[in-house]
């Protein structure tokens, strides 16, 4: 396809695969006095997974659309590699796009849907048949080019979906939500076989999703989003473990924020309950303590192992069964109620006391996270 201005290096790149760095630059979208995206700049590294995680109406999907130009920011610009796209229209950007319903045709075969993107470009149409074969091979369901969409299940019609945004290798793939509408368990297998396509192609994707463990499966960066602003980007990990803000801490993971006073340089205290924490604390005089269920153990009666543990004492308001694990609520003395986790096997039912029963629960210092109080 012909190209010109801005986009003649874009579309002379090879439809053999590769990825593009995308560097958003001060982007901002105002809708008469609202501003749904507020001075957003943001760097995405070539072969990059990165997802836009954040609440309903933070901005992750006006954020898409300004990556994918299908809206334009008010402020601001984008780039593709060293290439401005800011006002570069959908078609010309040579991207992949996933979306939340699928958007397939269903007057089309599933080889059909999936050619369209090569109809579109102009491709010679005699390599039509070995692109599509190889892109529905890439999401097994090779041998599938004449079934009728009307003839699959949401998870194969998602698997088209993602036939027609690689079939002609972009460099750059934006997927909105596209698991949403699958059950729990395709849900999680789909994230994986993602994880494992990804790697396959080496693009660069960018996803945008609510769904923070969807997030923190698929993901090498996560950027959270909060009111139109970036509330932290970084890994999953230094993301769950080191919260730059309470709102992070409550926003991944399942946490307490509890109020709390410095206690000393590494130390905070609540009641007469005092922890050391092993990361340095935030300034300021506003603390959180952010307790996270999954972070917390039950100490064993007469157990030498626990040591340097900070020790959090309460009883036990509840017992809650949820399949493979025990929800344990907890009121601690002079705190507030907290939950922890433990398995659902006959052996992590045994450590569990009663409701009414005392309970004391151990958190390493690592694992005590302090995150500044937000402004009232």
């Amino acid at each position: 396809m012909a190209a010109s201005g801005s986009t003649a290096q874009l579309n002379r790149e090879p439809l053999s695969g590769g990825s593009v760095g995308v560097s958003i630059r001060n982007a901002t979208r105002r809708y008469g006095t609202f501003t749904a995206l507020d001075d957003i700049s943001l760097d995405v590294a070539p072969g990059e997974f990165l997802s836009l995680l954040g609440p309903s109406g933070s901005g992750k999907t006006t954020l898409l659309g300004i990556l994918g130009g299908f809206t334009v920011p008010s402020s601001g610009s984008v780039h593709f590699g060293e290439v401005d796209v800011t006002l570069v229209p959908p078609h010309k950007r040579n991207i992949g796009v996933v979306f939340q319903n699928y958007a397939l045709f269903p007057h089309l075969t599933v080889g059909e849907n999936v050619a369209f993107p090569l109809r579109a470009r102009r491709e010679p149409k005699a390599s039509w048949a070995a692109q599509v074969s190889q892109a529905l091979a890439l999401v097994e369901l090779a041998g599938y080019e004449n079934r009728a969409i009307s003839q699959l299940s949401g998870g194969q019609r998602q698997r088209v979906a993602l036939a027609r945004a690689i079939v002609f290798r972009p460099r750059l793939i934006l997927m909105d939500e596209p698991l949403s509408a699958l059950d729990k368990q395709l849900r999680e297998t789909m994230q994986i076989e993602l994880r494992r396509l990804h790697r396959q192609l080496e693009a660069t994707i960018i996803y945008v999703t609510h769904d923070q463990r969807e997030a923190l499966t698929m993901s090498d960066r996560i950027a959270i989003l909060r009111g139109g602003r970036l509330a932290q980007v970084d890994t999953p990990e230094r993301l769950h473990d080191r919260p730059a803000s309470a709102f992070v801490a409550s926003f991944i993971g399942e946490s307490t924020l509890v109020p709390v006073t410095r206690a000393g340089d590494d130390a905070v205290a609540f009641g007469a309950t005092t922890l050391r924490s092993a990361r340095p604390l935030p300034p300021g005089s506003g603390l959180l303590l952010a307790i996270q269920t999954e972070k917390l153990l039950i100490a064993e009666a007469g157990a030498g192992a626990e040591a340097g543990y900070n020790r959090l004492t309460g009883r036990v308001t509840d017992i809650v069964y949820q399949g493979e694990s025990l929800k344990v609520f907890v009121a601690l003395d002079g705190g507030p109620e907290i939950s922890l986790r433990q398995p659902a096997h006959h052996a992590g039912r045994l450590a569990i006391p009663p409701p009414g029963a005392a309970l004391t629960a151990l958190l390493h210092p690592q694992d005590t996270i302090i995150v500044p109080a937000e402004p009232a």
